[in-house]
């Protein structure tokens, strides 16, 4: 494993380990949120299931330019 691929496992790991500490806290999180207003809560979980993606993809972008 050279230190690119070594670089790109590290982030990937970050970054998978906050949206897992953000999903874990999710529930308690939509719950709050529900209370005050259901399509607040819903646009959160939309919100929290985009930026996921669009972490990776811009990521891959990245690394895509960076490879050039």
């Amino acid at each position: 494993m050279d230190s690119n691929n070594r670089s790109n496992a590290i982030a990937a790991a970050v970054i998978l380990v906050g949206f897992g500490l953000f999903a874990y806290f999710m529930p308690t999180i939509m719950l709050d949120i529900g209370s005050v207003s259901p399509i607040a809560a819903g646009a959160v979980a939309v919100l929290f299931v985009v930026a996921f993606f669009v972490v990776f993809w811009l990521r891959a972008r990245s690394q895509k330019k960076r490879s050039r």
